[in-house]
């Protein structure tokens, strides 16, 4: 299998970043990582490393903090551990996960290569870089560990996989919609100004898109509810409310799909 890789590297509001694609028979999957303040935020996918080396090596830092343990945003961990002898942070929960062998399916190790092991240390509930103090905040949904980071000086937000696009179409089988809506209300509480995604990058009007996901998501549920209660099935729901197919569907054998939106909607409205 040829995979078409490519990485592009500026500066965002004086946020250093790259961002990797990896594509793939039209599936295109991309990943950021940021430098700011002395911090790396994520580490890219292993299958990256040529990409990410130069950028990973040559930047300026002295910690890296991980927002959850998915293979996209760990795959270099192992590398910087090496090379820099700096420490990684990650949520207390997936410390010993990533010590051990990485466990996703195929077409994951396929795309973001093998994520190699590397020794974690937990992240607290606030954190210092060099000249700021950041908030953890807890946003499971996505992953039960995710976190997402807010620089208390800056009032920049670095979200993780908590927004990535504000309208979802698929998810894994392994999310949940509710606990999405719960970790976008929760960063809401937050006063803050630009938001960094790692998949969409900087967010223009981060505040309105993500309180635009989240009404876009509650109307979701609501729909999901409401043709269940009328007697629709769960493929007569996804149908009527999500009728195009998407390729990364098929490519996952059915772990990304719309199907899981209406299933976590309703096990959990259950």
């Amino acid at each position: 299998m040829i995979l078409k890789k490519k990485a592009f590297i500026e500066e965002l509001n004086g946020v250093q970043s790259i961002n990797g694609t990896v594509s793939f028979q039209g599936v295109n999957l991309n990943v950021f990582c940021y430098v700011t303040d002395g911090v790396l935020i994520d580490t890219g996918g292993e299958s990256l490393h040529k990409q990410f080396a130069p950028f990973l090596l040559e930047q300026d830092y002295d910690q890296a903090w991980i927002t959850h343990h998915h293979e996209d945003h760990t795959g270099g961990a192992a590398f910087i551990q090496k090379t820099r002898n700096i420490p990684v942070y990650i949520h207390n929960m997936s410390i010993e996960e990533v010590l051990g062998k990485a466990d996703y399916p195929i077409y994951r190790q396929l795309f973001w290569g093998r994520r190699k092991s590397f020794k974690a240390l937990p992240l607290s509930n606030t954190m210092k870089s060099r000249n700021a103090n950041w908030e953890m905040i807890e946003t499971p949904g996505h992953s039960d560990d995710h976190l997402a980071f807010l620089n208390q000086q800056t009032g920049q937000l670095f979200t993780g996989d908590l927004y990535v696009n504000p309208k979802t179409k698929v998810t894994m089988q392994s999310e949940s919609i509710p606990t999405i809506i719960e970790s976008l209300k929760t960063v809401l509480t937050y006063q803050f100004g630009d938001v960094f995604c790692q998949h969409a990058g900087l967010v223009s009007n981060g505040r309105e898109m993500i309180i635009h996901k989240k009404e876009y998501l509650e109307e979701i549920q609501y729909q999901v509810l409401k043709l269940h209660s009328e007697g629709y099935s769960k493929k007569e729901i996804q149908l009527s409310l999500f009728p195009k197919k998407y390729p990364i569907t098929l490519f996952s054998s059915g772990d990304w799909d719309s199907i899981h939106i209406v299933e976590s909607v309703l096990f959990e409205g259950n």
